[in-house]
């Protein structure tokens, strides 16, 4: 199995060698690509940047091959306007005999956010996601929704704690006991949420463009590989996990209120129990974070995760 900088080229490899069939299957509107491969991509896509000449119109683009089947449906679903996410040019579910998904969207000019930090970040994306949720009204299939293993995972988090060295383990190790001992009754109220909204589900920064460099402008969301049916805390609160190693940041900028306020501007629903839904995400995703030493195995970060977990459980009482 070929895995990192290997795989990253045999992709690129893939690609250029398809590249003439893209070019048959666009009738002629896509110019020569340029591959290449980003600091921020997490992707497993081929990327490059082209050139869309239709008529007399032309069009800065990014093609990408392959994309996951969700997100060329997602793209084919929203990509018409560009309101929320990037303006679809092109796209199929095969090339060149291969059944690979492919797309070519519009190049925004302006991003990702996450290259330099502004408050008004998260105000931005706060909108977006929310503008994402209410664009996205077609039916919702509770199929869709993530499938998470909260008990396997937390009971990795405690077996890292013994493998591993980990600042303030004894700490670790008690609150995890306090968060296993109720842990059924905790999984029960979250699993009981109500599952009516697709949500973009990868709400980071690195995903976040714009038209426009002002500091006010629409965010454009990218990447949709990861959108399903969930609770719109799910996407708050991953947004505001980034910043749980920046105290300062999340002192000055507050995603799960935020996120709140852009829902209403969007009449969409914000009920009295979803701080309590915010409250369990938090404690949940916390318990889980020493599962991941490899990626959030920071020691600041880990210290977050750990503040977050015991302020969460007092929240919610967890004895």
């Amino acid at each position: 199995m070929v895995t990192g900088a290997g795989a990253d080229a045999s992709k690129a490899s893939l690609a250029r060698s398809l590249e003439p069939v893209l070019h048959e299957q666009c009738e002629g509107c896509l110019g020569k690509v340029r591959w290449f491969r980003t600091d921020w991509q997490r992707g497993g896509a081929a990327t490059g940047y082209a050139i869309w000449t239709s008529g007399e119109d032309s069009h800065d683009v990014v093609v990408k091959l392959p994309v996951v089947q969700r997100e060329l449906q997602w793209l084919q679903r929203l990509g018409t306007d560009g309101a929320v996410v990037p303006r679809l040019y092109a796209g199929g579910e095969a090339v060149g005999g291969y059944d690979l998904a492919w797309v070519v969207i519009e190049r925004l000019p302006t991003g990702p956010l996450g290259t330099r930090w502004a408050d008004g970040h998260v105000d931005r994306m706060a909108d977006a996601a929310a503008r994402f949720t209410a664009s996205a009204d077609i039916p919702c299939d509770e199929q869709s929704a993530r499938r998470e293993d909260w008990e396997h995972t937390i009971g990795e988090a405690r077996e890292s704690i013994q493998r591993n060295h980990v600042e303030e383990a004894g700490h670790w190790k008690k609150s995890l006991v306090r968060v296993g001992r109720h842990l059924d009754e905790l999984m029960e109220q979250w699993r009981a949420r109500p599952l009516r909204e697709w949500l973009h589900g990868d709400l980071h920064l690195a995903n976040a463009m714009s038209r426009s460099d002002a500091p006010d402008s629409d965010v454009v969301l990218i990447d949709l590989a990861e959108v399903h049916v969930g609770h719109w805390v799910e996407d708050a609160v991953y947004l505001e996990r980034q910043l749980w190693g920046h105290p300062t940041r999340l002192k000055e900028t507050r995603p799960v209120r935020a996120m709140a306020a852009a829902r209403r501007r969007h009449e969409l629903a914000v009920d009295d129990g979803d701080a309590k839904l915010a409250d369990l995400r938090r404690l949940l995703l916390a318990a889980t974070a020493p599962a991941f030493m490899r990626s959030e195995g920071d020691p600041r970060y880990l210290r977050a995760c750990l503040l977050q977990l015991d302020a969460a459980a007092e929240r919610l009482k967890v004895p």
